[in-house]
């Protein structure tokens, strides 16, 4: 394999701790970048007092070694509300001028979650109109926008019958984050899925999971690392950026410590497949 890797770290493995976490953003730069990634892929939930701060959150960044990948956002229509659409799309052409700050930064869009009752299709329709004028508002600023679909309860992109859903009324030009985890508890083979939409791929973010669809440390479970390197080397629009997101219970217990071992354990594995 010979595409040379970049690898980063999602904060959402302290966000998931919920009310535990007592820490702020200074130190996840500062956990992120002791275990060696040299990206970090932040939620506007984690981001603190740096939300509306670019040019502090910058000079973090550099202090740290670390570059922004991508910024993480999700609303509380959870993208699907018809009555929310200019919001929603106001909210994201907000956060680009923020992001712009940051050369090659993404903002990553949530997955659309179902929030009140109504027709799965419609709710398809909706969702897909608000990542498609996102992208549009957020290009306008200079920054691409990244769907990152969820197998979380109520998501309204798990299976492959969802992906096909919003990928066929998505215009073509918005980007896709592929999340191994989420798209095996989804059902769908990694492999058939970053091949079949590897035009939208722009970064990738890697878990896994066990034979049961549990969280597992990376190289724990059944995710191929090797497999989904070489995919995505492939994708034409791949910027080369790995992003390492750890929802098990070791890193529960363990966040920093987690994220460090992954560091290592795909390090490991890459060096493996490139001598192959």
């Amino acid at each position: 394999m010979q595409q040379d890797f970049k690898l980063g770290c999602q904060t959402f493995t302290w966000e998931m701790l919920g009310d535990d976490w007592k820490g702020g953003p200074d130190d996840l730069l500062e956990a992120i970048s002791g275990a060696g990634y040299t990206g970090i892929e932040i939620t506007d939930k984690m981001i603190g007092h740096y939300i509306d701060d670019a040019p502090a959150f910058a000079r973090a960044l550099e202090a740290a070694g670390l570059t922004l990948v991508s910024y993480a956002v999700a609303s509380p229509s959870g993208y699907c509300e018809a009555d929310a659409v200019a919001s929603d799309v106001e909210q994201i052409r907000r956060t680009a001028g923020f992001v712009a700050r940051f050369p090659g930064a993404l903002i990553s869009m949530g997955s659309a979650t179902v929030m009140s009752p109504g027709a799965r299709a419609a709710k398809h329709d909706i969702a897909a109109r608000v990542y498609s004028e996102s992208h549009a508002a957020a290009r306008a600023e200079g920054v691409e926008v990244a769907v990152h679909p969820s197998s979380h309860t109520d998501t309204l992109i798990y299976d492959e019958a969802d992906y096909v859903a919003i990928f066929e009324r998505m215009d073509p030009d918005v980007g896709w984050v592929p999340d191994t985890g989420h798209i095996l508890r989804g059902g769908q083979s990694v492999a058939d899925a970053m091949t079949r939409w590897r035009d939208r791929i722009r970064y990738v973010h890697l878990k896994d999971v066990d034979q049961g669809g549990d969280w597992a440390m990376l190289g724990a479970g059944v995710v191929d690392v090797s497999e989904v390197g070489r995919i995505a080397a492939s994708a034409p629009r791949f910027n080369g950026w790995l992003v390492l997101e750890e929802e098990s219970e070791a890193a529960g217990r363990d966040p920093s410590g987690a994220v460090a071992a992954n560091f290592k354990t795909l390090r490991e594995a890459l060096s493996a497949s490139a001598d192959h």
